[in-house]
């Protein structure tokens, strides 16, 4: 163009802002700006937010930073572009400092503040500006709701999802497909399945094989969306049997169940652990002759990793013939979950090797494997790398992970460092893994004054206290883990009651601590009893310590034998064939006398028993872990 003579006009400039935007081309952006400056081109503001964006979607923040203070003109939209960038990298108090300054605020901006702090994991705060937001008295815009209906999942309160849905009623967005689908994703995280089953009889599922007469495309995609959060809402909730009725009255009645839908799914099944029901939905997709991309790819893995079925990863991995990142890292993340550290390294580098480049969920999954393996240098080898070799700024579970591999390792003042060093001070998850690993290492000084910080961050937190009685107990403080307790009542704050399920077939069957409500509880018990009496013959012996209770040790004994997680595994081995593998999904970290306990059961009975807890998988074979007793 140039060398013809033609002068490129700001919308040409525009334009070529938008390639290079898109091809994250940082160079020929550059080489653009620097062309309009020694030719005196007339920056405008509209010209000016093109050249911002390309800088960001560059990572180039200096550059976009620099530029935004040498704008003449700013317009909302450079305000917004800023503000999101200060969120992308981490700076919230800089991009609240930004937003106050903001002349004038309208819908977007409040949607980014609201929507950027919830992305960094201040929920609580993202809640606040909404307050503000409906007393500045900006009209909720249908991204706002969306964003809004989301925070109230996040957060499980139902009262704000309840309030939005009033608004969203009053405001005429009831009738839109997708804040409809929001409303009924939104009940089924706050455990209400009968408000978003309300919700969805006004989601026809009329759309024919033979034809979608009246129904425009837009509406089709937002009722297969709403049918998918119910679905995946039944998973949530435990009530598989309606969510596999509810999946299959869609097979039957929907034109197709698009690959969103079997995705969401599957990650749901991902998330409780519920293997057979994954199946299902593997099959359905290849009953229909579907090809398995990195996308849906991507999501089995990630449900039989999740599953424990690590072998079902491998094959969907090696079907693919030339995986992309995304395959990848969700192999690498799989096998980080089971605890083969060793194996995700070594597949991380195979992936460099062959030219691939890294994301930073790739980064996140090796991080974790090598705080799951305890593996302290390589860690520490790959958190430098991540940030010097590919530029790619940690992020908040980037962080959270390196506390847990310091605070693993021992290297507890590191931790405390490390925390204020990056700013995580904030977060409830650091300072959980920080006592955690406190309590590990039996260090109870810096174990109190991390009790102490934790409890002001999270007042409201359950599992907090627990943790931190939990400790006291383990140290035989019981002033100190009663003053806890008589804390948490104060407060009104509930512990949450430990579960462990295992499906049988196509039932669930659920255990919490003493529980006797199972029609084979006689029979679980007895088995229970004798199994300990054997068990203690090859070197058990029930830690009666953990019990968070001043009581005799044959007491604590018994208080600690009943454990969710034993009554299921004794429920296992009384239904089971001996060839297969016992699967138990706990709801809370395992406890070291329940890990110890199935390790003998594994020796003695000669069976394969796999957990998952809140933080990983657990394969119990000949008496060891798969963790190496690292968790």
């Amino acid at each position: 163009m140039q060398a013809k003579g033609a002068c490129p006009n700001q919308y040409t400039l525009s334009s070529v802002y938008k390639c290079c935007s898109f091809d994250s081309n940082l160079q020929f952006g550059k080489g653009v700006h620097a062309w309009m400056l020694r030719h005196g081109v007339d920056v405008d503001v509209v010209l000016g937010n093109s050249a911002l964006d390309v800088y960001l979607k560059c990572n180039a923040f200096q550059y976009a930073e620099r530029l935004f203070e040498l704008m003449d003109e700013r317009d909302v939209v450079s305000w917004n572009i800023m503000i999101g960038a200060y969120l992308r990298f981490g700076d919230v108090e800089k991009s609240l400092d930004m937003f106050r300054s903001l002349p004038c605020k309208d819908v977007v901006s409040w949607n980014t503040i609201v929507d950027g702090l919830m992305q960094c994991g201040y929920e609580r705060r993202a809640l606040e500006q909404l307050h503000c937001m409906v007393e500045y008295g900006t009209e909720f815009s249908d991204v706002t709701f969306s964003i809004a209906l989301i925070l109230a999942s996040s957060l499980s309160v139902l009262e704000l999802g309840r309030q939005l849905h009033g608004m969203v009623l009053k405001r005429g967005f009831g009738s839109d497909g997708f804040t409809r689908s929001s409303l009924v994703e939104m009940y089924c995280k706050c455990g209400r399945i009968d408000k978003a089953s309300i919700i969805l009889r006004d989601v026809p599922l009329d759309f024919r094989r033979k034809g979608n007469v009246g129904v425009t495309s837009k509406e089709t995609k937002a009722g297969i969306v709403s049918w998918g959060s119910m679905v995946s809402g039944y998973v949530w909730n435990g009530k598989y049997e309606d969510g596999l009725k509810a999946f299959r009255l869609m097979v039957r009645e929907l034109v197709v169940v698009d690959i969103r839908t079997v995705t969401t799914v599957i990650s749901a099944c991902a998330n409780v652990g519920i293997l057979d029901f994954g199946r299902h939905i593997h099959a359905y997709f290849q009953k229909i002759g579907h090809r398995v991309d990195a996308y849906v790819g991507s999501s089995l893995i990630d449900m039989y990793s999740k599953c424990g079925s690590l072998d079902g990863a491998w094959m969907i991995f090696r079907q693919i013939n030339e995986p992309n990142v995304i395959l990848w890292t969700s192999m690498i993340s799989g096998c980080s979950l089971q605890g083969q550290g060793r194996q995700a390294i070594s597949l991380f580098e195979e992936m460099l090797n062959q030219g691939i480049r890294p994301n930073e969920v790739t980064f996140l999954g090796v991080l974790n494997a090598c705080s799951h393996a305890g593996l302290l240098d390589e860690g520490c080898k790959y958190f430098r790398m991540m940030k010097d070799a590919y530029c790619i700024n940690p992020g908040v579970e980037h962080c959270t992970s390196m506390v847990d591999l310091y605070g693993r390792a021992g290297c507890l003042t590191e931790t405390k460092n490390f925390i204020f060093e990056n700013g995580l001070s904030h977060l409830t998850s650091v300072w959980k893994s920080f006592l955690s690993s406190c309590r590990l290492h039996k260090n109870v000084e810096m174990g109190k004054w991390v009790s102490d910080m934790l409890l002001q961050v999270a007042p409201s937190d359950p599992g907090s206290y627990v943790l931190l009685s939990n400790m006291c107990a383990s140290n035989h403080s019981w002033d100190e883990a009663a003053r806890v307790r008589s804390l948490m009542h104060q407060r009104g704050v509930k512990k949450q009651p430990g579960q462990s399920w295992i499906q049988l077939k196509d039932q669930i069957h659920t255990f919490v601590m003493g529980d006797r409500s199972h029609h084979q509880d006689k029979e679980i018990y007895s088995y229970l009893d004798t199994l300990i009496g054997r068990l203690k013959e090859i070197g058990y012996s029930p830690d009666a310590k953990l019990v968070m209770q001043d009581v005799e040790e044959e007491q604590g004994e018994v208080l600690i034998s009943h454990h969710s997680e034993k009554l299921a595994v004794v429920f296992g081995i009384i239904n089971t064939a001996h060839r297969l593998p016992i699967r138990i999904i706990k709801n809370l970290r395992i406890c070291t006398d329940c890990h110890n306990f199935i390790k003998h059961v594994s020796q003695l009975l000669d069976r394969e028993i796999i957990v998952r807890d809140i933080h990983r998988y657990h394969h119990f074979n000949h008496g060891s872990c798969s963790c190496e007793d690292y968790w």
